[in-house]
């Protein structure tokens, strides 16, 4: 099996393929398919240079902390935990009894 032999670009074309990305508003795959390149070596160099697209709105977005709990939330947190609890009792009530009526030891 023949290996294949690693290409390598100048910086020059490096350059021009990133501002492509940038100008252009394409993504990074298709200017990659494009080129006749792997998305990676080309994401590679757009993360080297620092450039590429305007953020994403997820980016954007500015990371906060999710609010306290209010009284009313806490409330009903309470009150969850409380049925929850109350319906895995009457679930293992139930597996015991049907264990004793079917002759079963538990």
């Amino acid at each position: 099996m023949e290996a294949r032999q690693r290409r390598s670009f100048t910086d020059d074309y490096k350059r021009q393929a990133v501002d492509l990305v940038a100008s252009s508003g394409r993504s990074i795959g298709s200017v990659a398919k494009e080129l006749g390149l792997r998305d990676s070596v080309l994401r590679r160099w757009v993360e080297l240079r620092g450039a590429g697209r305007e953020p994403t709105a997820a980016a954007r977005r500015p990371t906060t902390q999710a609010p306290l709990p209010s009284a009313d939330h806490a409330a009903e947190v309470a009150r969850l935990q409380r049925e929850n609890e109350r319906l895995r009792m009457e679930r293992d009530i139930l597996k015991k009894s049907i264990a004793i009526f079917a002759g079963v030891r538990t």
